[in-house]
C-alpha cells in the first residue's frame, strides 16, 4: 500500500505542473493589455495614438493629453460576455461567463500657457484603466485512450490501462489595474508632447481540477482526481512618452514608446486535494501537501507605437495605429529561471498590432466604428490564434458633457494542454468575447 500511495502521489506531481500555468503562460499573460477604456476609445478599435483628446487615449500615446481644449472628467462601466469552446478528443464543450465593471476613470487638468512663449497649455491627467480582466471559467472532457494513473494495490497487482475518460476545468479571476500620471504640453500648433509613469496592481487567481476514470478491463476501475489553486499578485512601474505632430490642418502622426513593466510578484499554491478511489478494495486515498509561497520578478516587453490619422474638417475622422512588441524579450529573475528564460527566446517572437477607426458627426451626435488584430506572440501559432475583432459605437452631446456606448467583438483560438508530457492532445479552446461599454464624460 506504501508503494501505491507514494507512485500515486509521485505520477499527480509529475503531472501538476500542468495543471495550473506555469511561468511561461503567465509571462505572457501578464505582458497583454486589452482594448479597454471609454466608450469612444472602444468604439474605434484603441485607435487614438494620433489623435488624443480623449482620456484613454494617454495610454496609448501620453502627448494626446495636451489636445484637450477643456479640463474633463470621465467613467466607464463595461459588462463583459466570453464563450469559449472546448475541443478534446472530438468531444466539444461551451462554458459562459458574464462580469460587470469599472473599466476606467480620470480626469485631465488643462492649464493656459504664456501668449509670449512658443509653448502653449499644459495638461496633467491621472487615468485609471483595468488593463486585463481575469475572470473566466471553462471545461473540457473527453477520452483520449491515454492513461496516466495505472497503479492498482500490490495485493491485488491490479493495473489500470484503459482509460474512460478525462476532465479538466479551470476557474479564473482577478485584474490587472492600471493607474497612469500624466503631464503634457503644447509646442506652438503643431508639436505636442507627453510623459506618464505608470503604476500597476495584478492579482490572478486559477483553480483547476483534473479527473480522470480508467479500468483494468475485469471490472475493477480507479478515479483520480487533482485540484489545485495558483495565487499571483504583485505590483509592477513603467514609463511612457509620446509626440503627436500636425503637419497641416488634417493630418496627425504619432508616436508613442511605453517601456517594460517591472514587476514585482509572489505566488501561493496549493495542491488542495489529490485522490484516489480504487474500486477493486474500495480504497480512498486523499493527499494534500500545504501551501508553497515565492517571489519573483518579471519584465514584460516594451512597445513602440506609429499611427497617423486624416481628419476632414468638422465631419469626422479615419484613424490608424500599429504597434510593434517582441515578446522573446520577456524575463524572469531572482531565481534561477534559465530553462523559462531561454523558453521565452526559443518560443516566443515580436508580434505587430494593427488598429483602424472612424468617427462621424453629425451636429450632436457621432457615430464610430472599428477594426483591430493582433498577432499571437508564439512561433507555432496557428492564424486562428490572433486575437482579432470590430467594434462600434456612438456618442451625444449635451451641456456640459456627452455620453457614449460601444460594443465590441473578438476572437481567437488558443491550445491549453493539461497533460504535456504524455503522448496527449491539447484541449483547443475557440475564444468568443463580446462587450458593452458606456461612459459619461463632464467637462470641468
Amino acid at each position: 500500500m506504501k508503494k501505491l500511495i507514494l507512485g500515486a502521489m509521485l505520477c499527480i506531481a509529475y503531472i501538476s505542473n500542468a495543471q495550473t500555468l506555469d511561468y511561461n503562460d503567465i509571462g505572457v499573460l501578464f505582458s497583454n493589455e486589452k482594448i479597454n477604456g471609454t466608450a469612444r476609445y472602444n468604439a474605434m478599435s484603441g485607435a487614438f495614438g494620433a489623435l488624443g483628446g480623449d482620456l484613454s487615449s494617454i495610454d496609448v500615446n501620453p502627448a494626446g493629453a495636451a489636445v484637450f481644449i477643456n479640463s474633463e472628467f470621465a467613467a466607464t462601466l463595461s459588462i463583459n460576455n466570453s464563450e469559449t469552446t472546448s475541443t478534446y478528443y472530438n468531444n466539444n464543450s461551451i462554458s459562459e461567463n458574464d462580469a460587470t465593471n469599472l473599466s476606467q476613470a480620470g480626469g485631465v487638468f488643462v492649464f493656459g500657457g504664456n501668449r509670449n512663449s512658443d509653448w502653449g497649455k499644459t495638461a496633467i491627467g491621472f487615468n485609471y484603466t483595468m488593463a486585463n480582466d481575469f475572470e473566466d471559467l471553462w471545461f473540457a472532457q473527453g477520452n483520449s485512450g491515454y492513461p496516466t494513473w495505472t497503479q492498482g494495490p500490490d495485493d491485488t497487482n491490479d493495473v489500470y490501462l484503459d482509460s474512460d475518460g478525462q476532465y479538466f476545468e479551470s476557474l479564473t479571476n482577478g485584474k490587472n489595474n492600471k493607474y497612469s500620471f500624466t503631464i503634457a504640453t503644447q509646442h506652438r500648433d503643431n508639436l505636442y508632447f507627453g510623459f506618464s509613469l505608470n503604476t500597476y496592481d495584478i492579482e490572478h487567481y486559477q483553480r483547476t481540477l483534473l479527473e480522470e476514470n480508467n479500468h483494468d478491463g475485469s471490472g475493477n476501475y480507479l478515479d483520480a482526481s487533482l485540484l489545485q489553486e495558483l495565487l499571483t499578485y504583485g505590483d509592477g512601474v513603467s514609463v511612457s512618452f509620446g509626440i503627436i505632430a500636425k503637419p497641416n490642418q488634417n493630418l496627425r502622426l504619432g508616436f508613442a514608446y511605453k517601456s517594460p513593466v517591472w514587476y514585482n510578484l509572489s505566488e501561493e499554491y496549493v495542491d488542495y486535494d489529490q485522490e484516489l478511489y480504487i474500486s477493486s478494495t474500495d480504497q480512498l486515498i486523499k493527499d494534500f501537501s500545504g501551501v508553497n509561497g515565492f517571489d519573483y520578478k518579471l519584465r514584460t516587453p516594451s512597445k513602440t507605437t506609429l499611427s497617423g490619422a486624416y481628419i476632414f474638417d468638422k465631419q469626422g475622422l479615419i484613424s490608424v495605429d500599429y504597434t510593434y512588441k517582441n515578446y522573446s524579450n520577456i524575463s524572469l529573475s531572482e531565481a534561477n529561471f534559465n530553462d523559462q528564460n531561454t523558453a521565452f527566446k526559443q518560443n516566443l517572437e515580436s508580434t505587430g498590432e494593427l488598429r483602424i477607426g472612424t468617427e462621424w458627426r453629425f451636429d450632436k451626435l457621432s457615430l464610430r466604428g472599428g477594426y483591430h488584430i493582433e498577432q499571437s506572440p508564439y512561433k507555432n501559432a496557428f492564424d486562428s490564434d490572433n486575437l482579432e475583432g470590430f467594434s462600434l459605437g456612438a456618442g451625444i452631446k449635451f451641456r456640459g458633457g456627452k455620453i457614449d456606448v460601444a460594443y465590441q467583438k473578438d476572437n481567437n483560438t488558443a491550445p491549453y494542454n493539461f497533460y504535456p508530457d504524455y503522448n496527449v492532445n491539447s484541449a483547443e479552446l475557440d475564444i468568443d468575447n463580446t462587450k458593452v461599454t458606456a461612459t459619461l464624460v463632464l467637462n470641468l
